[in-house]
């Protein structure tokens, strides 16, 4: 998600950005949080970062239709 330098150690969860705190957010629904912080991103199987990534991906899709519906009212 992150397009920038690439982490290969520990999460640092004070200097996320607003992508990241979402897909660290989703992490820890699915119950993945502890080892992210842990071991970074790279600990996680394919399966678990494309449940991931299709969970930000559902989420942004339900803000933009909030932001849209807001917009309207």
């Amino acid at each position: 998600m992150s397009k920038g330098k690439k982490s290969k150690g520990p999460l640092d969860r004070e200097h996320m950005t607003p992508e990241d705190q979402l897909k660290f957010e989703i992490a820890e629904e699915l119950g993945l949080g502890d080892r992210v912080l842990k071991d970074g991103w790279k600990c996680l199987t394919s399966k678990e970062s494309g449940r991931i990534g299709g969970l930000i991906a559902g989420r942004k899709r339900q803000m933009q239709k909030e932001a849209i519906g807001a917009e309207n009212e």
